[in-house]
């Protein structure tokens, strides 16, 4: 290998580096899922009052199960299964920021909890949550903190006992929502039961315990609802 060929080894590694890196970050945060719907909205939809919900399958699954309560609405999903606080805060912008909201939901942190993506603590799940808020609230977009919905147990990985973490990330993710005038959003408080899960068969089945049915959807929409009403208040 002649000098002329080594340099240009060591001036294109840090490029080639940084390529690969940025697409194992957006494969990380799936960026790619809604690219094709954001541009298609960018392009082709007038944004009035437009409400973007940010979260994990809960609300993935929101439009699908009542797919009603999107449509004729401006109010646009960007739930991805499965994911955690880290990976929303990386594709916040493409599926929030650049589609221009007037209001942003936002609804995390059972997946971190989970260990979807390797252990978190309770105080970075918090963190990313603030980032996201923080970020929307920098561009002019109100915020909505969701509380993280109850849970007993996570089928898919039992024994981690997330009822108590639940309720400590809610109280700290309240008390962060009321100091910064940002609008609370609880849906633990209508949706628990005596254990501190998710009402069964009421809102959840016996083989889930975390996913809302039909019926928890309903509960969700009436609160998310007043909360949107109240935020875009806020814009006039």
């Amino acid at each position: 290998m002649n000098l002329k060929h080594l340099l240009l080894i060591i001036f294109l590694s840090p490029i080639i580096n940084q390529k690969i890196h940025a697409q194992d970050w957006n494969e990380f945060a799936n960026t790619a899922y809604y690219s094709k719907a954001n541009l298609e909205l960018k392009l082709h939809s007038e944004n009035k009052n437009r409400v973007v919900f940010m979260g994990n399958s809960i609300t993935e699954g929101w439009v699908n199960i009542r797919p009603e309560f999107f449509n004729n609405r401006d109010y646009i999903n960007r739930g991805i299964g499965g994911q955690t606080t880290p990976q929303m805060l990386i594709r916040f912008r493409p599926d929030v920021i650049d589609l221009n909201p007037k209001v942003v939901i936002i609804l995390a942190g059972t997946n971190d909890i989970a260990g979807n993506t390797g252990y978190t603590s309770l105080e970075t799940i918090i963190g990313n949550i603030k980032s996201m808020a923080e970020i929307a609230n920098a561009n002019g977009i109100e915020v909505i903190i969701s509380s993280i919905l109850p849970a007993i147990e996570y089928l898919w990985k039992p024994g981690l006992n997330p009822a108590q973490k639940i309720i400590s990330i809610n109280k700290e993710l309240k008390m962060y929502a009321e100091k910064n005038e940002f609008i609370y959003l609880d849906y633990f408080s209508a949706m628990v039961d005596e254990n501190n899960g998710l009402k069964v068969p009421d809102y959840t089945a016996a083989d889930d315990l975390v996913h809302p049915n039909k019926k928890g959807y309903l509960v969700m929409e009436q609160l998310a609802e007043k909360a949107i009403e109240k935020a875009l208040a806020r814009k006039k």
